[in-house]
């Protein structure tokens, strides 16, 4: 495991005896570790955007390769197969 870093944070008095009562209460052990957790849980969220993101873009890269290939349907029968799919009522039921 690489060594931690280490960083010095400044914080309005307001936001310093937010951080010190959230430690008193219990929520987390120390400052550090409650400033750790609200960084760990950006960088995963950003990280989890950035994977989806990623996914998109393959996504349609797939698509316009697919449409400049002519591997392509009209809407009205791609929408009746994804109804079939997801066991959806048809576009003109009434259910």
């Amino acid at each position: 495991m690489k060594p931690a870093g280490q960083m010095t944070l400044t914080l309005t008095d307001e936001l310093e005896q937010f951080v010190r009562e959230e430690v008193r209460r219990g929520a987390f052990a120390s400052s550090s570790e409650y400033v750790r957790s609200l960084i760990r849980e950006s960088y995963l969220k950003q990280r989890d955007h950035e994977e989806k993101l990623k996914a998109l873009d393959t996504a349609l890269a797939r698509g316009i390769a697919d449409a400049e290939a002519g591997r392509t349907m009209p809407l009205d029968e791609a929408f009746r197969k994804l109804r079939k799919k997801l066991n959806l009522p048809a576009a003109n039921s009434t259910k």
